[in-house]
């Protein structure tokens, strides 16, 4: 068995037993590099009362503390199902290498998790969601923009 059905597997293993659990619906998630399990997570929206608390956020977020640092380059993501809007956006600021993943997003949507209106809601200009935005220009917030700009000991991320 290969590294990423092995990592794969456990994955899949977790969203089950979690899910049975009644800890959070049936998405695992396990962040490995160099073969070995950096963080494993799983849904605890339901648990934890946390919309952000999705398999693959948990595992970053776990992942993140075990090795001391905000990226997790030269990491793969294993998730029980392709990712959410949100969840990607997390591999993507995370700085992982790869994702791998078993169910699909229209898997997910047939059994109730439709991410469809997020996928389609992200490109639309602010103005044009159904979630109401409106912007309010400030000079202090552009005053924290240029101070960040300006500041020498800052840690790009």
């Amino acid at each position: 068995m290969s590294d990423d059905e092995f990592f794969l597997a456990r994955a899949i293993k977790l969203s089950r037993e979690r899910m049975e659990a009644n800890q959070g619906g049936p998405f695992g998630a396990v962040i490995a590099r160099d073969g070995e399990v950096l963080a494993e997570g799983w849904n605890m929206v339901t648990s934890s009362n946390d919309p952000t608390a999705h398999a693959e956020v948990t595992a970053i977020r776990r992942a993140c503390e075990a090795v001391g640092h905000f990226e997790l380059k030269g990491a793969t993501l294993y998730t029980s199902c392709e990712p959410c809007p949100m969840c990607l956006a997390s591999a993507y600021w995370a700085r992982l290498s790869r994702i791998v993943y078993a169910n699909t997003r229209d898997e997910a949507a047939a059994i109730g998790f439709d991410d469809a209106f997020i996928y389609d809601e992200v490109p639309k200009a602010p103005r044009d969601r159904s979630l109401e935005m409106e912007h309010h220009p400030r000079q202090d917030a552009t005053d924290a923009f240029a101070a960040w700009a300006a500041k020498p000991d800052k840690i790009q991320y």
